[in-house]
């Protein structure tokens, strides 16, 4: 039993090292490339932009927070509390920012720009509540992946219901292997999904 236990847990921190909430605008630009208009572009200049939106929302946020933590002095576990959590919200929005800004420098179309809108929409309410609840950003992040999903297939016209079913599904993954670990309670992933599903759907729609 007990060695059943630790290969679920050990699954568990796979499952959430894979599945950072940094990979929204990424997950979110692959989408518009594959059912929207922009799948006409050219292979390097979607590979090329996809690469850049990376090294902007995944690799330089978490690059800068272990800088931070180290230069602090604090353990992984102090990033996990609250106040220790405000931090990297903090970098990685003016990461997801200065994408923003570099994106629309260089006139990239406009549904674009609408996905590192949407992720800085579900991070700026996961922030403020973050000062009274510590909800799943993870879970935040997918569920802002359904919703900008829903919001693409309203506005392009596209049948997204296995797109949903496939990310409703992770959700459940990845919620599930939150609370495994005792970093989130049952309340916190679902919060952050749904919080996560409202602002990425408004947030594209908005745009």
């Amino acid at each position: 039993m007990k060695r059943e236990r630790n290969a679920l847990l050990l699954a568990a921190r796979y499952v959430s090292l894979l599945f950072t909430p940094f990979f929204l605008p990424v997950m979110g630009l692959i989408a518009l490339f594959i059912f929207s208009y922009l799948s006409m572009m050219p292979l390097l200049y979607k590979v090329t932009v996809v690469v850049m939106v990376w090294l902007f929302t995944v690799i330089m946020p978490q690059l800068l927070i272990r800088i931070y933590r180290h230069y602090q002095g604090w353990h992984i576990l102090k990033m996990l509390t609250r106040e220790g959590r405000m931090i990297p919200y903090a970098i990685s929005l003016t990461c997801y920012v200065a994408c923003y800004y570099v994106m629309h420098s260089l006139h990239m179309p406009h549904f674009m720009s609408s996905v590192l809108m949407a992720a800085i929409a579900i991070q700026v309410p996961c922030a403020i509540i973050n000062h009274w609840w510590k909800i799943s950003t993870h879970t935040a992040a997918i569920g802002g992946t359904v919703g900008a999903v829903m919001a693409f297939a309203f506005i392009f016209g596209f049948n997204p219901i296995w797109w949903i079913c496939a990310l409703t599904f992770l959700a459940g993954i990845v919620g599930t292997s939150r609370t495994l670990l005792r970093l989130h309670t049952l309340g916190e992933v679902t919060g952050g999904f749904l919080i996560g599903l409202l602002a990425g759907f408004i947030a594209v729609i908005a745009s």
